[in-house]
């Protein structure tokens, strides 16, 4: 009785909590924009009218796989834009990575190019002040993406869950109309190469040409959108800084710290030989693929996924070899039963993910590891990462970082084919989440990416095998000497047990 009576107390608690707590502005009144279409005088919309002259029908492509290689990209093309620069992260830190963005993105609206910058709400860690203070340059116009209302933010977040927990994954960032950035990282440290003793392994993709104009059409899509609310939403009244005042009385060290980082990603040798045409570009048909914002505000279903329904397609007709790069799989049993139709077929499938030690989110690889022993039997090569496989230098130069978690999200088919953008073959990315990204048609760079791949793959991974009694097994290659580990390698105790632990969380929700 007693019992009854705590738990209606706690349960009435909890309602008058969820009422109480206030939602997301979403009926913030806002403008339409859209992109700008006339930019043909700029210097990428002639560099693209050049490309085309040369390459019709098609886009110039080219890879960013080191993470220093890929911020310079960014830098280096807000300093080109004269027009403007669209950009749409799922996050963004208050870090050096994004002190430097931000303090660029400013030079370029100072240089009257408007600034369009959207971001996901939940996991960017940046304070509503600062973006209300970003948000005062007249060229400068921030939105967040399905807010969560302010005050007790968890506990809107969970009296609003159904909602909140839909989330916006596109990351894209678009110039004048004619070049963009899409691939897996977000504006953050650990993305470029920043942090002191852990990197993330990304990859995205450069495209100049038609194909930045369909990438701009999808920003516009989720700019407009009723889930997209002005930042302005979150104003508490009169502004406590002035925007002009703050970035006079930046202090001197920062600066300097910034202005190392730029000099650093702009000067690396790839991007001076890509912006200076030394370094062609891969003449390619790209497909950009996007699920739509509306999948937000939508019951799950498989009307809604967009993105994996194609490239189910894609890989269906594969009629090879498909290489998969996923830093989170779990596949499901719909899942292990398209691999298996896939193997079936006679293809080669190699799988790259986390390893236990190198996941990021351990919820994530204790779903995952049901379906170990499934893949396998299916003929999968599975492959996981070492945490330590950042002491692999990478163009003979050395690496300062103590650990690395793969954060690259890539399908390669037929080696002629190369899916790059935000998907995860989990079911938060499947179903819960919009996903994008550009499927190129290009024989020439998938064949490179190919085999520079499998190249490495043994230098960095542990294969995993069943044994003949069926018992899991990890197979690598470390300083040159075979090495086989019979559980989860390189993880401590702790780990192991919040992998343990783990296992009674919904599948569905990671």
């Amino acid at each position: 009785m007693i019992q009854a009576i705590r738990f209606q107390v706690f349960a009435t608690i909890l309602v008058i909590v969820a009422t109480g707590c206030a939602t997301g502005p979403i009926e913030y009144p806002r403008s339409y924009s859209k992109i700008f279409t006339d930019t043909r005088d700029t210097k990428m919309g002639r560099a693209a009218a050049k490309w085309r002259s040369i390459h019709p029908g098609t886009s110039g492509v080219y890879p960013l796989n080191k993470g220093n290689d890929a911020f310079g990209a960014r830098l280096a093309l807000i300093d080109t834009a004269e027009r403007s620069i669209d950009a749409q992260y799922f996050l963004m830190k208050n870090d050096m990575a994004g002190l430097v963005f931000v303090d660029k993105l400013l030079e370029a609206a100072d240089r009257g190019v408007r600034v369009r910058l959207l971001l996901d709400d939940v996991f960017t860690e940046v304070d509503d002040d600062d973006f209300l203070l970003i948000n005062q340059h007249p060229n400068v116009e921030m939105r967040l993406f399905n807010p969560v209302g302010r005050g007790a933010y968890w506990l809107n977040y969970v009296a609003d869950f159904d909602r909140a927990n839909r989330r916006m994954h596109n990351k894209s960032f678009t110039i004048d109309n004619h070049v963009t950035i899409v691939g897996g990282r977000n504006i953050a440290e650990e993305y470029f190469e920043l942090k002191s003793k852990e990197e993330f392994r990304d990859f995205d993709i450069i495209v100049l040409g038609p194909a930045a104009g369909e990438v701009g059409q999808v920003f516009d899509r989720f700019w407009n959108h009723e889930l997209s609310v002005p930042v302005e939403a979150f104003s508490k009244g009169e502004p406590k800084q002035e925007l002009d005042d703050v970035r006079t009385e930046i202090d001197k060290d920062i600066r300097e710290q910034s202005n190392s980082i730029y000099a650093k990603a702009t000067g690396s040798k790839l991007i001076q030989d890509l912006f200076f045409a030394r370094e062609p570009l891969f003449p390619a048909e790209v497909e950009v693929i996007t699920d739509d914002p509306d999948k937000l505000r939508n019951v799950i279903s498989r009307d809604h996924q967009i993105l994996i329904n194609r490239m189910a397609e894609v890989v269906a007709n594969a009629e090879s070899e498909i290489i998969v790069v996923t830093p989170y799989l779990i596949p499901g049993d719909e899942g292990i039963e398209f691999w298996e139709y896939v193997a079936d077929k006679g293809v080669r499938v190699i799988m790259l993910t986390n390893s236990l030690a190198s996941n990021n989110h351990i919820p994530v690889h204790a779903a995952y590891a049901r379906y170990r022993h499934r893949l396998i039997q299916a003929g999968i090569e599975l492959h996981e990462m070492r945490v330590n496989a950042i002491d692999i230098p990478e163009d003979d130069e050395e690496s300062d970082f103590e650990s690395v978690t793969l954060h690259t999200k890539a399908i390669m088919v037929d080696r002629r084919f190369t899916f790059i953008g935000s998907l995860n073959l989990d079911p938060r990315s499947i179903d819960i989440n919009t996903e994008m990204g550009v499927l190129v048609d290009s024989k020439d760079m998938a064949e490179r990416l190919a085999t520079v791949f499998m190249e490495r793959l043994p230098k960095f991974t542990y294969r995993v095998v069943e044994n003949d009694n069926g018992d899991l097994r990890w197979h690598a290659l470390v300083n040159g000497e075979k090495v086989i580990e019979d559980s989860e390698p390189q993880a401590d105790t702790w780990r192991r047990f919040k992998a343990f632990f783990s296992r009674i969380l919904p599948e569905s929700q990671l």
